[in-house]
């Protein structure tokens, strides 16, 4: 299973089109005219949420282990990275300060670096990683 694929509830709304929710991220909810939109639209409603949990210093929440073909939704590649990096700081008992100390950075460029609306660039998470002992690991697929 993939660390941060989340199983999503997709159900038929009254007023027609389709509602996500995640059942294991409480106020992750899209909507979308079909499948496929509600669907693009749910990994953004996904970020959104996740950003408060990394905002509020609360442990990002663990996507449950589903049996069967469940439909998943995941952040972006990048978001994907920066939540990695939140919960090795976390791990490590690592803060911003001290983070921003270990690769000479200003801490307004590790609150930058976590904020998942930030398209920071991909070689600087790499090395805030870095600096935790972790590093990337990329997996390409073919889409189910």
């Amino acid at each position: 299973m993939e660390k941060f694929a989340y199983p999503v509830k997709l159900e038929r709304a009254e007023e027609g089109g389709y509602t996500v929710t995640f059942p294991d991220v409480p106020g992750a909810i899209t909507e979308g005219d079909d499948e496929t939109e509600a669907l693009r639209r749910a990994a953004d409603a996904l970020e959104t949420i996740l950003a408060t949990y990394i905002k509020d210093g609360r442990p990002v929440p663990r996507p449950r282990r589903e049996r069967g073909r469940k439909r998943t939704v995941r952040p972006s590649a990048l978001g994907c990275m920066k939540l990695a990096l939140y919960e090795g700081m976390r791990a490590q008992g690592i803060g911003k300060a001290a983070l921003a100390r270990r690769l000479g950075w200003h801490p307004p460029q590790v609150d930058r670096i976590l904020d998942l609306a930030h398209a920071s660039k991909v070689e600087q998470i790499e090395a805030a990683l870095a600096a935790l002992g972790l590093v990337v690991r990329v997996e390409i697929e073919r889409a189910a």
